[in-house]
């Protein structure tokens, strides 16, 4: 059987994807670039010579001040009215959808042209409206099906970590699933086993499932705005009387997919024209700097690179002269949990629905969880704060939950 005839399953992550099939009775990852079996979510368009990269070439290409237009994050589009917009790139203007689907074909294609395919999803691809979740869904088939595939399919992230965990146990247990993503955050209870493993129907051992539209891009964002932005001007006095600069510039330069409409002559003069009644004009140069020379993207991803740095210290100190004119700035461990207090909140509360679908805090099984750590009482369980702020860097933990009174 040749790959093209096999069906594949598609991880198209908000920060990161891969394509797998199996081989034999065990899934197999297949190489995308440079024998690496993901790569980031990015497609750049360059303006030198009118290609079109992805991946690990996009990024590379844009970080070198190539002339281009790089697009992060485009998994966060689906289901919101961006999808259907056009945008330019380059001589062309193009739908997201087609964007997407160029991403979605240059993974088909290095993988040898699958025609069918299992498609990871969230949850909830949008909190709290179930037409629009079902449009991105829609959205989404729709573009695979624009990049080449006949036969698509979906499963919930959280349910396919749980049945690849399902391959290692060795008895039954109860998996927690804990999947912190770049845009979303998902949890499901799954009742796993050797004896169901391969059973083609397994909805009765789905207990739980449920997620929220937060992920680590959220977090990119909140630190973004509260640690480096105020310096380009968010929050600064105009003269007038109770007035500040607009804060949709620094929410669209704190959101990947929405920097580039920032790289827009209109803009410039809108921020050249809020300038001359600033009581801090200097801040505004900065903000100008940034987006005449399109750094958006690298400021971004130097913010996300302290989030990381956060995970094991307390303090990083951020070197964005070059960047954004701006002198060396601390950022501590307690300044960024506070920026993201709320989000973590909503992840809690999340975990706690999940929680009670499940039915398993009653009676049999006890547990107590926090932003920290998912704790299932006697045992300790996987540590998920790294998970929660690293986002995109840590996909599909699982967590066993014990009987109340088990020495196992």
């Amino acid at each position: 059987m040749t790959m093209a005839s096999r069906a594949c399953g598609f991880d198209f992550g908000t920060s990161n994807s891969a394509i797998g099939h199996a081989a034999g009775s065990d899934p197999k990852l297949i190489p995308l670039q440079d024998g690496r079996v993901s790569i980031p979510t990015a497609v750049f368009f360059s303006f030198e010579d009118a290609s079109v990269t992805f991946g690990r070439e996009a990024v590379s290409r844009y970080l070198q001040r190539e002339n281009g237009r790089l697009m992060r994050s485009l998994k966060s589009v689906l289901g919101s009215s961006l999808i259907q917009e056009l945008t330019q790139v380059g001589s062309n203007r193009l739908r997201f959808d087609q964007i997407i689907a160029l991403f979605l074909s240059y993974v088909r294609d290095a993988a040898d042209g699958p025609s069918s395919v299992v498609m990871g999803r969230p949850v909830h691809f949008v909190d709290g409206d179930e037409q629009a979740d079902k449009n991105a869904e829609d959205q989404l088939r729709h573009a695979a099906q624009l990049a080449g595939f006949d036969h698509i399919e979906f499963q919930f992230e959280p349910i396919a970590a749980a049945l690849d965990y399902e391959r290692h146990v060795r008895a039954e247990e109860l998996a927690f699933v804990v999947d912190i993503g770049g845009g979303t955050s998902d949890f499901s209870i799954v009742r796993v086993s050797p004896e169901r493993r391969g059973k083609p129907n397994r909805k009765s051992d789905i207990l739980a499932y449920s997620g929220v539209h937060i992920g680590g891009t959220d977090f990119d964002r909140r630190l973004e705005l509260n640690a480096v932005l105020p310096d380009l001007g968010l929050g600064a006095k105009l003269r007038h009387k109770d007035m500040e600069t607009p804060s949709w510039w620094y929410q669209d330069l704190a959101t990947w997919q929405r920097i580039n409409f920032l790289y827009d002559p209109k803009v410039f003069t809108d921020i050249r024209q809020v300038r001359r009644d600033m009581l801090e004009p200097e801040k505004l140069d900065r903000l100008l700097e940034v987006l005449e020379n399109r750094k958006g993207h690298a400021l971004l991803t130097a913010v996300e690179d302290v989030k990381i740095q956060l995970s094991t210290t307390n303090k990083v100190t951020m070197d964005l002269q070059d960047l954004a004119g701006i002198d060396p700035i601390d950022v501590t461990r307690k300044q960024f949990e506070r920026a993201v207090a709320d989000q973590i909140g909503q992840i809690d509360a999340t975990i706690k629905t999940t929680l009670d679908q499940s039915h398993l805090t009653r009676g049999r099984y006890r547990l107590r969880v926090s932003h920290r750590r998912l704790i299932a009482h006697p045992a300790a369980a996987h540590d998920v704060a790294q998970d929660l702020r690293q986002g995109p860097h840590h996909r599909g933990r699982c967590v066993r939950l014990r009987r109340h009174g088990s020495r196992a």
